[in-house]
């Protein structure tokens, strides 16, 4: 039987890094997190301002995902669920657009709503029947194709596409040209049909937070940037060094290719997003639902009231109202912009909701292009260093937890 290495420095403490770190030290081995930023989560992050729990970016948990849903606690973490559909502003009003197969009780409004035809709605069911019938293994030998023309090649029309794709995958792949690669496409389509979009009761941020609490108060050291690595080694910022027995680089993909010259990827493109907080006096939705923007124009991708779904989102008596725009625009105006452009949708009110932070993001999501050929490794060694990260899998929760648990189980093999 392999002996568990002792130490294991491993540079970045995201949802990778805290996975690999867990899988080691409950095998036996001596994790080390160093961590550049004041605390754990990597792009996972949620803060507190004002009472209200603000996550970085609009994010949800898919209550699906199996690796990560067999590691994680997710009794522990609360989560609350969103209802399986959303409202598409479009024409003037919100219009209800749902799974009728989970929610029957609308199924008359989302047949007659102006989101594509009768025949679109039928597709999408006729999708939904073949995806949940797909492994991933399935999926992964599937041709990849952009989402858009995978979409096309299913028969759907661009009106469907155009009005409702675009929006609600806008906010999933921070990109509306649908360019993603059609296998990120049909994995996440199987995850939201198998299960729901959640948010922990607490935040986003108690995810990795979970994971910290299941390794030793020494195994994370925070505030420690690293400007080297080698092959049981680790420089940092401050000019002193650590040593190890292997080196695990879970940093994002521009700190990875800086790190480790001999990574074959270049520096990635990135997709940014900008997130808005508003505070009310009262939830303009009134349900756990996502509002999406089905016209094609405008600064808004989406909207959801984060405390219709987890209510220790805000404060008692008062309402957590997200919005997304994607990319990251240097508008001055911009809360003013967003206002003017959201009264049409909930007329006057809009005007009293208390601005509370806008977080421009721009690494936000790697791109994920489709690929030609089999999916690649969940992660790499170089030189004596292994790499993982969700760039090396699937820009996703689950995406990052497998890489982690990979990448400590190659280091342990």
């Amino acid at each position: 039987m392999t002996r568990p290495m002792k130490r294991v420095l491993i540079v970045g403490g995201g949802l990778a890094g805290l996975a690999c770190a867990v899988r080691l030290h409950e095998r036996g081995a001596w994790p080390l997190i160093v961590e550049a930023s004041d605390d754990v989560g990597g792009r996972v992050r949620t803060d507190v301002v004002d009472g209200f729990r603000l996550d970085r970016g609009f994010q949800v948990y898919l209550d699906a995902y199996p690796e990560a849903g067999n590691f994680l606690d997710l009794p522990r973490l609360g989560l609350r669920p969103f209802k399986p559909g959303a409202l598409v502003y479009l024409d003037g009003r919100l219009h209800r657009v749902m799974d009728v197969f989970r929610d029957p009780r609308h199924l008359l409004a989302s047949a007659l709503a102006p989101v594509g035809s009768l025949a679109d709605k039928l597709r999408v069911a006729a999708l939904k029947w073949r995806i949940s019938r797909s492994t991933l293994a399935d999926i992964a030998g599937r041709e990849d194709l952009t989402t858009e023309a995978y979409l096309g090649r299913a028969g759907f029309s661009r009106r469907m596409i155009d009005v409702f794709f675009r929006s609600f995958y806008g906010g999933i792949f921070l990109e509306r040209d649908l360019r993603t690669s059609s296998r990120m496409f049909e994995s996440t389509f199987q995850m939201f049909s198998q299960g729901s979009a959640t948010l922990p009761g607490q935040g986003m941020q108690e995810i990795p937070r979970q994971l910290a609490r299941r390794l030793p108060a020494d195994a994370i050291r925070c505030g420690a940037r690293v400007t080297e690595v080698q092959p049981g080694k680790i420089t940092l910022a401050s000019g002193g060094s650590l040593g190890g027995d292997a080196v695990v680089v879970a940093a994002d993909a521009t700190t990875a290719a800086r790190l480790i010259p001999g990574l074959a990827t270049q520096e990635p493109d990135w997709r940014g997003v900008t997130g808005l907080y508003f505070a009310a006096g009262k939830s303009p939705l009134r349900e756990a639902i996502i509002a999406l923007n089905g016209t094609g124009r405008g600064l808004v991708n989406n909207v959801c009231v984060l405390s219709d779904v987890a209510p220790d989102y805000a404060p008692p008596g008062q309402a957590l109202i997200s919005i997304s725009v994607l990319g990251a625009p240097a508008i001055s105006d911009l809360e003013a912009q967003i206002i003017a452009e959201l009264e049409p949708w909930f007329g006057p009110e809009v005007r009293g909701w208390r601005h509370l932070r806008t977080d421009r993001i721009e690494r936000a999501l790697p791109e994920q292009p489709p690929i030609s050929g089999p999916p690649g490794s969940s992660f790499r060694e170089i030189d004596g260093v292994f790499v993982c990260g969700d760039h090396l899998t699937s820009a996703s929760i689950e995406g990052a937890i497998i890489s982690g648990l990979r990448t400590a189980d190659a280091v342990l093999g």
